[in-house]
């Protein structure tokens, strides 16, 4: 047996891959270990994530490697409720890259990190021969202390609720429960497939988004975040409707799309629902507070186009879609990333 491209791109072969290959052959340990499969690690209230970015061109409209590793990895520590305080950054760079490309991606991170008030303090750097790797690889680790709003957001959903979480797992949704995107879906996957096809320039939506979360954690009634990179907003719905064992409904004509995302993904055959975004949460809220949340959100600059996209509901099975015309459809999970290496 082979690896395949499958096997990283965030969709179900993925996720067998791993609990069938590599996870049973580790030791994890902590609040929130390995094998919930979450966005990051939980140990002694400490949050931890890693990632490495392979992205492919490296510069693209909107972003490139450096503010991708930099939002990425602040995002995925802030999805669980935590504050990013440090990243780690690591170069893997292959033999003959430009030195003058290397300082812009540096910059970029530069940049990035200044736009989210989280410092990188330790890092390393590997070349390797012509070949070897394509290009450049990033990997940013990050770690993370408890959002001084998450104890108060969870006082909130007991209040409403009577449910009692400590973290905003994937695991927490329970019917009744309003399903937030923050913005326009689609649109990294799309700008990665603009400039590898030399199509109409779309700029990606790379952004880091812990002062959004800060902001929502304060007005209080999350449940569970997730950034819907690899395998989209299908990939992330199909987590939660699985791991809280309840169905999930949206309704299309809630799905903030730009209408040039949706040509690119229609001319190339691809559901803009399973394609990579790098700087979009979506959020789980309980009813009562899904609108303050929805209108604190859109007072940022990244979530001017948010929605309430549908809810928890018991009344389907997995995630269905009500469409526009009023039939439904089911969405599956995705196999995997319908665009390989956009992250």
């Amino acid at each position: 047996m082979e690896i395949l491209m499958e096997h990283g791109a965030g969709g179900e072969k993925m996720f067998q891959f791993l609990r069938e290959f590599v996870l049973k052959e580790l030791w994890s340990s902590g609040e929130v270990g390995l094998d919930e499969m979450e966005d990051s690690g939980i140990i002694d209230g400490i949050v931890f994530t890693t990632d490495s970015y392979t992205v492919k061109p490296i510069f693209f409209p909107g972003g490139d490697i450096g503010r991708l590793s930099v939002s990425g990895t602040v995002n995925d520590l802030s999805v669980m409720g935590a504050s990013p305080i440090a990243l780690s950054l690591s170069l893997v760079i292959e033999e003959g890259f430009s030195i003058e490309d290397v300082s812009r991606v540096m910059r970029s991170v530069r940049e990035t990190c200044l736009e989210a008030e989280v410092p990188v303090i330790t890092g390393d750097t590997k070349v390797v021969e012509r070949g070897g790797v394509d290009s450049l690889i990033v990997n940013t680790s990050g770690i993370g202390k408890r959002s001084e709003y998450l104890d108060r957001n969870f006082q909130v959903v007991k209040e409403y609720t009577g449910r009692v979480y400590k973290w905003p797992l994937d695991s927490n949704l329970s019917p009744g429960d309003k399903i937030i995107i923050s913005g326009n879906i689609g649109d990294h996957g799309a700008s990665i497939l603009s400039e590898r096809y030399d199509l109409s320039r779309i700029e990606s939506d790379v952004a880091p988004l812990n002062n959004l979360v800060e902001k929502c954690l304060k007005i209080g009634g999350i449940v569970a975040m997730k950034d819907p990179t690899r395998g989209g907003v299908a990939g992330v719905l199909n987590e939660w409707s699985q791991k809280s064992k309840t169905g999930i409904l949206i309704k299309e004509e809630n799905l903030p799309i730009r209408e040039e995302v949706k040509g690119t993904c229609e001319l190339l055959g691809i559901d803009p629902l399973e394609i990579g975004n790098e700087g979009k949460i979506i959020i789980g809220v309980v009813e009562e507070m899904a609108d303050s949340v929805l209108e604190e959100i859109r007072k940022n600059k990244y979530g001017k186009n948010a929605e309430i996209i549908g809810e928890v509901s018991s009344d389907v099975k997995g995630v269905v879609m009500e469409t526009v015309v009023g039939g439904k459809r089911v969405i599956p999970p995705p196999i995997g990333d319908p665009v390989p290496r956009i992250c």
